[in-house]
């Protein structure tokens, strides 16, 4: 069994995916995605966030496509772009959106996720992604 499988196997017998759209826009992110160069546990972790739902699922899609054909080596890019979206004060749909951001970003640097005082003011909606996508995090690092 190769990587690939392994990965979403751990993942589907933790019970990490939602439902099955979940499982398969993440399945089909990393088969399409994970023989680039620039595919990293890291970006895993982001793909396994975007998979939640349509929306978020077809902007890591068009981002992978682009940094796939302008042959994209890193994820420095995706993280630059990411840490801006980040820095934009919103309302409170935004702010969970921004911490999603930061999320991302944590993962793409291989650094830890530090939760703050104000994320016990995100709606539950955004606790839960945030809890899910680290308890998710640990299990790729396993793979």
């Amino acid at each position: 069994m190769g990587w690939n499988e392994q990965c979403i196997s751990a993942l589907g017998a933790a019970g990490m995916f939602e439902d099955s759209g979940h499982m398969t826009r993440f399945k089909e992110l990393l088969d399409c995605y994970s023989g680039y160069p620039f595919f990293t546990k890291g970006l895993c972790k982001c793909m396994y966030l975007s998979a939640w739902d349509d929306e978020h699922f077809a902007v890591m899609l068009e981002t992978l496509n682009d940094m796939a054909l302008g042959r994209e080596r890193d994820t420095v890019d995706m993280r630059i772009q990411g840490d801006l979206m980040a820095d934009i004060n919103m309302d409170e749909h935004a702010v969970g959106e921004a911490r999603m951001y930061q999320l991302s970003s944590a993962f793409l640097e291989n650094k830890p996720f530090v939760p703050e005082k104000a994320d016990e003011n995100l709606s539950e909606h955004y606790r839960y992604l945030i809890r899910r996508a680290l308890e998710a995090a640990k299990i790729i690092d396993g793979v």
